[in-house]
């Protein structure tokens, strides 16, 4: 059942000539020795479901009853509780995308912190992997005579892209931001958590993100399907994509939470004992010269 249907904005009309179309999913299977509550966060975010050609709606094998809800940050969350054995969550929808690389703005303007509106500031905040207490003044050392705005921030996605190594042999899940600034190395949520914290200590608010990335656009060879970390900065009255990992506007990007940290935005939280089986993510561009196919991830 896919989050409050009659708030839904209106859906385009399919038979338009739309610049592209994106199916996007995943697959996670569990192995759980007992019944065990389970939280997903999987359903794409409801600012692209004007954008929807197929609903990605969360389907269970084997079936079981749940419920839906929208947590603080207005992500919408699906509860249930999984029976023993082998059990499988899988999402797959279709939307429409611009086909474009995602926009900047070189000139964007950095506000003044009582300037800012009300629902930015708890993006300003320390956060469980985002230690601003701690990289407060490395942040200033390192990007305080920078011209505020998305000249710093860009400094900044600059700098983390450069210092960090990528590689998932690198992730471990309590890896905080000041953690991967010592240690040199990380995956994107890393890279992702690095960059907030640093915004953040320059009093620029700057939001965690998560959702589908894929490939399109990209060079070969192409990765696995997976999903993505990246952030949003308010700079101008707007947000604004910035990913520290792959250093690039992106083409297809699709949204799934926000949050301060990956704290706020689990794919999936078990209460109890659970193994992870299988887990696979697609994210392709739909045509007559482009099937999907799915990728193990």
């Amino acid at each position: 059942m896919h989050p409050d249907p009659l708030s839904l904005p209106p859906v385009p009309d399919p038979a338009r000539d739309d610049p592209m179309l994106i199916r996007v999913g995943c697959r996670l299977q569990f192995s759980l020795p007992q019944p065990t509550p389970l939280i997903a966060m999987l359903s794409v975010h409801h600012s692209r479901y004007g954008d929807l050609a197929q609903a990605d709606d969360l389907s269970t094998t084997p079936w079981v009853p749940f419920t839906g809800y929208r947590d603080g940050f207005g992500n919408w969350c699906t509860r249930l509780v999984a029976p023993a054995g082998e059990f499988v969550l899988s999402a797959d929808g279709v939307f429409r995308d611009t086909g474009q690389p995602e926009p900047v703005a070189p000139g964007a303007h950095q506000h003044e912190v009582q300037d800012l509106p009300d629902d930015t500031l708890v993006y300003l905040l320390g956060s469980r992997y985002c230690e601003t207490d701690i990289l407060s003044d490395d942040a200033w050392q390192r990007f305080g005579q920078i011209t505020p705005g998305w000249a710093r921030v860009q400094a900044i996605c600059d700098f983390v892209h450069g210092h960090l190594e990528f590689g998932y042999h690198h992730a471990r899940p309590t890896r905080t931001a000041a953690q991967a600034l010592a240690e040199g190395h990380g995956v994107c949520r890393d890279f992702t958590h690095l960059a907030i914290a640093l915004c953040r200590c320059l009093n620029i608010p700057a939001r965690y993100c998560t959702g589908y990335l894929g490939d399109i656009g990209e060079p070969l060879p192409h990765p696995p399907g997976d999903f993505a970390a990246w952030m949003e900065v308010y700079l101008q009255d707007s947000w604004w994509v910035f990913d520290p990992r792959n250093h690039k506007p992106r083409i297809g990007r699709v949204l799934v939470a926000r949050g301060r940290d990956a704290a706020d935005v689990p794919l999936t939280q078990t209460f109890g004992l659970h193994v992870m089986t299988d887990f696979s993510v697609w994210t392709d561009k739909l045509g007559p010269e482009a099937p999907s196919q799915e990728r193990a991830g």
